[in-house]
């Protein structure tokens, strides 16, 4: 429980109704979720706007409302507050309550397009590995000191962010790795979080239904770095070329990461094929059952973020070597036929690119490489075409299908997939509308040493279609085939 006032420090108050000296016993943005003695925060969002919440969450019990414009029938003994940014106060006074968690935490805060999942999860395997109390805020999972709590948001709203820390902080936890998605930043979700370390891994095509041009995205991705304090680092992959963009103007100390260019942290690919990726930094050789230049990049920011938070470089790579691929993160299925099965969240042109290219370096030239791949309905139509020109000119089968539908009719999704394939490649793919059957075709036409990317869901456990959530997994599919044989 604290005061109205404290939670309220530095949320940019413009005008106030009532007694800010008053006990708080929950804050939240949702009315429905109010209890007596909550302050309810009236935030605008992008499907509906809090303010015309504001009685009914006085109704459930609240005693006081921040909001962005005072209402007009004021209610006794409520207290009102303006704020300039609702959305960011939220975030502020959630950390107040909550006790500011992340200030006795050390957070990473890892963004990028892909590999943020990926990072963030092997980092919490790590630094669990070597003996820290970890915490993990993933778009699979949140975990505090090997809890699992199913996620919700690749970034959570701010007060169950808050709350999770506050919970890892009672838990002694000491290290917690987060990501933080280019939605959840403009959000201000991260509104309140004092990082210790923030990681850029790279940025490609991605959310541009969201952000609407490249220059917005790459804006929301540079303000988590513009918004770190002084006394946190800011470490960029010198890979790609937006890397010193995000660090343009930020008050951190600054480091990078890279496979292939100068950089302050360093890793060379000495091997890499199907079993994993022998790698070497600072003359040091080492080996990862992950797969892939990508996850070798993936490896090089798990490295450069140990050495910045004082871990030996040795005990690091000792640990680095057991580390395992997050849940449909380039998953390996054995089929009972001697194939390969590969499932994969790629779900933008960068990493279904990036993955297809890496298996290709991986396979001998008699084995066939097929993809099973959709996009999403109600997202960004730009990136179908671009999608399905990458999977036609690099795998030697495609197979089009569904992938969350949402509200869109699948055979125009796919159609607008398939129309981004050159014409030479076109005698090659296949269109199987329903998933299930997509993936179970491309399971039965393999043969030994063949390998089957299933690309685009990785660890969802449902599809939606027209609203609704309906039960399906991948690994599911491949699993019951699999036993089918056994």
């Amino acid at each position: 429980m604290k005061s109205l006032a404290d939670i309220l420090y530095r949320t940019g108050i413009t005008e106030v109704a009532g007694n800010t000296m008053i006990d708080i016993h929950g804050i939240t943005a949702d009315s429905r979720l109010v209890g007596d003695g909550f302050c309810f925060v009236a935030v605008s969002g992008t499907q509906v706007d809090g303010h015309q919440f504001i009685d009914k969450a006085v109704d459930h019990g609240a005693v006081a409302v921040v909001c962005e414009k005072m209402p007009e029938k004021l209610q006794q003994d409520v207290t009102y507050v303006v704020v300039s940014n609702s959305t960011k106060a939220l975030g502020i006074a959630a950390g107040h309550f909550y006790g500011n968690p992340s200030e006795k935490l050390k957070l990473i805060a890892v963004t990028g397009t892909n590999g943020k999942t990926t990072v963030t999860s092997l980092l919490y395997q790590l630094f669990e590995d070597m003996g820290y109390p970890s915490g993990l805020i993933s778009t699979i999972d949140v975990r505090i000191n090997g809890e699992v709590v199913p996620a919700t948001h690749t970034t959570p709203d701010p007060v169950s962010l808050q709350r999770h820390l506050a919970r890892m902080e009672r838990s002694g936890v000491e290290f917690c790795f987060m990501e933080a998605s280019s939605h959840g930043i403009v959000q201000e979700r991260m509104a309140g979080i004092v990082p210790t370390g923030a990681v850029f891994t790279n940025l490609s095509h991605d959310h541009l239904d969201y952000h609407k041009t490249v220059k917005n995205y790459i804006a929301a991705k540079k303000k988590l770095f513009d918004d770190l304090p002084s006394s946190a680092f800011a470490l960029y992959n010198a890979d790609d070329r937006n890397g010193k963009i995000m660090v343009q103007n930020t008050k951190a100390k600054t480091w990078s990461f890279s496979l292939q260019r100068p950089a302050d942290y360093h890793v060379n690919v000495l091997e890499n094929d199907i079993n994993g990726l022998m790698l070497r930094t600072e003359d040091t050789e080492f080996f990862s059952p992950l797969n892939g230049r990508f996850n070798a990049s993936n490896l090089a920011a798990v490295i450069a973020v140990t050495q910045l938070l004082d871990i030996p470089l040795h005990t690091a790579l000792l640990h680095v070597s057991k580390l395992k691929p997050a849940r449909g993160r380039f998953e390996k299925l054995m089929l009972p036929n001697g194939s390969t099965a590969i499932i994969d969240y790629a779900h933008t042109p960068d990493a279904l690119d990036k993955i297809l290219s890496s298996i290709a370096e991986l396979k001998t030239p008699d084995q066939q490489l097929t993809v099973v791949v959709g996009c999403g309905g109600n997202r960004d139509r730009d990136k179908r075409p671009v999608m399905g020109n990458i999977a036609g000119s690099i795998a030697e089968r495609i197979i089009f299908t569904s992938d969350n539908p949402r509200s869109e009719d699948p055979n125009a999704i796919i159609d607008e997939m398939e129309n981004g394939v050159e014409i030479v490649h076109r005698k090659k793919c296949l269109r199987i509308t329903d998933r299930k059957q997509a993936i179970l075709a491309a399971l039965q036409q393999s043969s030994e040493g063949d390998i089957v990317l299933i690309a685009g869901k990785g660890h969802e456990t449902y599809q939606e279609i027209n609203g609704v959530r309906h039960p399906f997994d991948d690994r599911e599919i491949v699993n019951t085939f699999i036993k089918q044989y056994n």
